[in-house]
């Protein structure tokens, strides 16, 4: 990529995130990120393929970092409850603190409105993935069979989507309600730590 495709791509992310947290995203058109750009009406497509991939490249770089960072370390990892608790608490803690401000609460609805479907951001598999969580998880309870340590990962990631993903209030005066960090803590926890499922009948 060249030093002006970059700058150009920047340009399209900065116009794109004004007018998201401006208007929300449902009410944003390519045209308008555009043209708030200062660009010609093809550039979004040239430069990132698609809506879907704008929105990727905007929240991988919003919020990638905060993510990367929860899952760079790793050292004294143990195994059981401790860890898992520390695991699931790296999990929710992040979407915990970005709701506390629009900005977030932002980027956190734009998230869960990209990524539910398949569980990962188009265009973006490295990022907001369940691998690194799940493949922490099975090692730390290691009684639970692959399939169903990937399952349980799963609802836990739809669970803080579904929680901390939730639509924009309408109006000036939001009225943002979210459940103490703790109870989704040990709700999730809860879910993971539970013994293994029996087959259907059994």
């Amino acid at each position: 990529m060249t030093q002006v495709d970059a700058s150009t791509r920047q340009r399209l992310l900065t116009a794109a995130k004004q007018l998201f947290l401006e208007k929300g995203a449902d009410q944003v058109s390519l045209r308008a990120v555009n043209a708030e750009a200062g660009l010609n009406p093809g550039a979004v497509h040239y430069h990132f393929g698609s809506r879907e991939g704008l929105v990727s490249a905007l929240l991988e770089q919003e919020l990638g970092p905060v993510w990367n960072a929860r899952w760079a370390d790793e050292h004294g990892r143990t195994t059981g409850e401790p860890e898992i608790r520390r695991l699931v608490a790296g999990l929710v803690e992040p979407f915990a603190d970005l709701v506390t401000t629009r900005d977030g609460r932002v980027m956190c609805h734009l998230l869960a409105r990209t990524a539910l479907p398949s569980g990962q951001l188009p265009n973006a598999p490295t990022a907001f993935t369940p691998a690194p969580f799940e493949v922490r998880v099975g090692r730390a309870l290691p009684e639970l069979a692959p399939q169903e340590v990937s399952e349980r990962c799963a609802l836990a990631f739809t669970l803080v989507m579904e929680t901390y993903g939730r639509p924009m209030a309408k109006g000036p005066a939001e009225n943002v309600s979210f459940p103490a960090t703790a109870t989704v803590i040990t709700f999730i926890l809860a879910g993971l730590t539970a013994p293994p499922g029996r087959p259907d009948g059994a």
